[in-house]
């Protein structure tokens, strides 16, 4: 037995269900990367500034080196040129900090964008359709004789609506007790019609 149901009308009900799913999964997942990307977007001028700070750094560091060949007054000449470059190279390192964690910030906002609606959804859909297949499953192993017939239509009784009942036979147990095929293989194909299965041809005739 697979994962879907054998009778057409619970078929295309399962298949539009999961194509739903899988649809909703993936706009969520455009959502996301849209929404790290946007994100993403206001570490630009922060990585711009750390690279403008980054250039300056290496031309006040030039000046310093320019500025120390001056005999005799070359290290005190030095010495604010020295001085601008390490705070600059502090503002590069905290801009890049920034910006690391702009980005991380992004990526985890679009993770969430995506995981929180979907999993949502799989909390729902995934456990009904694993208890379909093994309820499916389970089912399908029983169907090799008539004598299981006997057993879905029991379980019809016992399971499927009043008003579901007084369709198939005015007194479906006595009908059940009796032995009568017609109104057994209609029990039995109500119950396996809501396991997702066709009373086999070969099961249906009449005993």
């Amino acid at each position: 037995m697979g994962f879907y149901a054998s009778r057409p009308a619970r078929l295309v009900s399962q298949l539009l269900g999961d194509l739903g799913v899988v649809v909703w999964a993936v706009v969520w997942a455009l959502l996301g990367v849209v929404v790290d990307a946007t994100v993403s977007r206001l570490a630009g001028p922060v990585r711009d500034t750390a690279g403008t700070a980054q250039k300056l750094s290496g031309n006040l560091s030039d000046a310093a080196g320019t500025a120390a060949q001056v005999p005799g007054l070359g290290d005190r000449l030095r010495q604010p040129f020295d001085a601008a470059s390490g705070s600059l190279g502090e503002l590069v390192a905290t801009a890049n900090r920034q910006a690391d964690s702009i980005e991380r910030l992004a990526a985890l906002l679009g993770w969430l964008v995506f995981l929180i609606p979907v999993t949502v959804v799989l909390a729902f859909w995934l456990p009904r359709r694993i208890r379909f297949f093994r309820r499916a499953r389970a089912a399908q192993a029983f169907l090799d004789s008539t004598a299981d017939l006997d057993l879905f239509a029991l379980r019809a009784l016992a399971l499927q609506p009043l008003p579901v009942l007084a369709q198939i036979s005015d007194d479906p147990v006595a009908a059940w007790r009796r032995g009568d095929r017609t109104v057994i293989n209609a029990l039995a194909a109500v119950e396996l019609d809501r396991n997702g299965l066709r009373l086999p041809p070969e099961l249906a005739t009449p005993a």
